[in-house]
């Protein structure tokens, strides 16, 4: 890291001057959008392809690591240019990381030009291309599918409203695309991408039935727009089934550098929105290697990378955001998110001093250690020593000028249902850990009767998820667990989430990430994958962690 401006009130001030927040009511049961991811651009033609070393640091999720779970490439008008983007994207999937595409133009060939107020040489899709477009896009969709990359979806256009330097589409156009042509695509369909949220791009999509049918995510880019207008009551309403998701955003701007603080934590706060006021269920940077951006041009995260990673380590594809007092204090900024019986709090404090911060945990009376990761002026993703919850409550103390990431495991509480309802054949692929830098040495089973573990599947025609919980039984905690089975003969999995699986057929071991190490007694752990199946939709016939054989409810 280069110079770190020197803080006026040290993140360590404690006492009289520390300001005291109102509480802060977190409510695992009551759920909000299923979080899909946090991830980046990247784009070979225009800015030169990561590194090896760079696509691991980005799509990793260890220490030093971004921890993106999404990747965003575009749609060259030239297939010549296809494979530009290829060896990022499969390392990327190879690392769990869900990616999806965008165009900027349509080939050549497919478009005319046009007078658009005074811009005389404006560009636009030919009213008889509009079948061939089509193909194009279903045909790059085809060309990753065939080298290894499932696309998880494919948009329409990038910022159809702001094209001076690329093809211009009317909302009329792309409901017309939609309804008449997107059918055919093989994958989901993202639209309209506007610019900067622009809702009058996207309502009548949403008011066309038949438009509507044929895409799958509504994408916004969030350049300059006002937090007022980040929520989308008509998505509310009409939106049911569909995805929403920021597909694009610099913040606060491209000039100052990304390791300017605490500009970065301005980031924190515009993720914050993003998530509780917008409901988005990705937010992806563009692009993940610049001068402003999450990763420095030397391959090293930026001080706005650590402020994302404090969101993208944590908070996995398939967790759902919950219910969580916004903002307990000025400049304080809190949104949480649980997966299975995990719960993760990610707090911002932009204040000059440190503010001690209570958080109620409804309808769980967990009492253990917390896991606390923290950046602030002189520290990127820096895992803290554990706190303690007793009885559902926590009192942290925020440094000034600091993000926060709290790990507890809750234990027994209801599991909540998202408010975007997903299919099993639109899951995304939640992503596997690239490292257990910070996982602890496995100690045993903790004593008494063997470790239970349940297993429950989502099966569809050639793919399935698995929800594993480990329960530790005994009576002293389990520190660093591998959970060992044999998956069915044609059963090969994809990608994983809260844990770390290898190989990814036959016998495969689940190994815990930096984040939840430790099962205390009678606590549980939550952990799954997705996979292909060749028909043969059967579960593993035993367990064993730390060697020791479990029981299975």
């Amino acid at each position: 890291m280069g110079a770190v401006p020197v803080l006026t009130v040290a993140a360590s001030v404690l006492g009289a001057t520390e300001a005291e927040a109102a509480t802060a009511n977190i409510n695992p049961s009551a759920p909000k959008q299923t979080i899909r991811g946090f991830g980046g651009m990247a784009h070979a033609l225009w800015i030169g392809d990561l590194t090896a070393a760079q696509r691991t640091t980005a799509f990793g999720n260890g220490d030093g690591q971004l921890g993106f779970s999404v990747l965003r490439i575009p749609v060259n008008e030239n297939q010549s240019d296809w494979s530009r983007d290829l060896a990022t994207a499969k390392r990327a999937v190879e690392l769990g990381a869900t990616v999806f595409a965008s165009p900027w133009n349509p080939p050549a060939s497919m478009t005319e030009t046009f007078t658009r107020g005074s811009q005389t040489n404006a560009k636009r899709l030919k009213a008889s291309s509009y079948a061939a477009y089509a193909q194009h896009l279903n045909d790059f969709n085809t060309y990753m599918r065939n080298n290894g990359v499932n696309l998880y979806g494919i948009s329409v256009q990038n910022e159809p409203d702001y094209a001076t330097d690329w093809t211009w589409w009317t909302s009329a156009e792309i409901v017309k695309f939609l309804k008449e042509n997107a059918g055919v695509i093989g994958t989901r369909v993202i639209a309209p991408e506007s610019f900067q949220y622009v809702k009058s791009m996207s309502d009548p999509i949403l008011n066309d039935a038949a438009a509507l049918a044929n895409v799958d995510i509504i994408g916004a880019h969030l350049y300059g727009t006002s937090y007022s207008n980040f929520p989308y009551p008509l998505f509310k309403q009409k939106g049911a089934g569909k995805e929403l998701w920021m597909t694009e955003v610099y913040y606060p701007n491209s000039s100052d550098s990304g390791d300017l603080w605490p500009q970065a934590l301005d980031v924190g706060e515009h993720i914050h929105h993003a998530m509780v006021d917008a409901e988005f269920q990705t937010y992806v940077w563009w692009t993940i290697r610049r001068s402003y951006g999450p990763m420095r041009e030397d391959g090293q995260i930026s001080k706005r990378g650590a402020i994302m990673a404090q969101f993208a380590r944590f908070v996995r594809p398939g967790y759902t955001r919950i219910d969580a007092t916004a903002n307990p204090a000025t400049n304080v900024f809190v949104s949480a998110y649980r997966g299975g019986n995990t719960v993760v709090i990610v707090a911002v404090n932009k204040n000059t001093s440190a503010v001690t911060q209570q958080f109620t945990l409804a309808g769980t009376s967990a009492s253990g250690p917390v896991q606390y990761w923290l950046t602030d002026g002189t520290r990127n993703v820096a895992q803290q020593s554990a706190l303690t919850m007793s009885n559902g409550s926590l009192s942290v103390s925020l440094p000034a000028r600091s993000a926060v990431t709290l790990v507890a495991n809750v234990g027994t509480t209801s599991s909540p249902s998202p408010s975007v309802p997903i299919s099993a054949s639109a899951s995304a692929s939640a992503s596997a850990s690239a490292s257990a830098s910070l996982s602890p040495t496995p100690s045993g089973t903790g004593g008494g009767s063997g470790p239970r573990v349940t297993y429950t599947m989502s099966t569809w025609n050639n793919g399935f998820t698995a929800a594993i919980t480990i329960t530790n039984t005994g009576t002293a905690a389990i520190n660093g667990w591998t959970l060992a089975f044999t998956l069915p003969s044609g059963q090969t999995v994809t990608s994983a989430w809260n844990a770390t699986i290898s190989p990814s057929s036959g016998a495969v071991s689940a190994t815990n990430v930096g984040y939840n190490g430790t099962i205390p007694a009678g606590g549980s752990v939550d952990l799954g994958f997705q996979a292909t199946h060749t028909g043969n939709t059967g579960k593993p016939s035993a367990f064993t962690l730390n060697g020791i054989p479990c029981t299975v409810a």
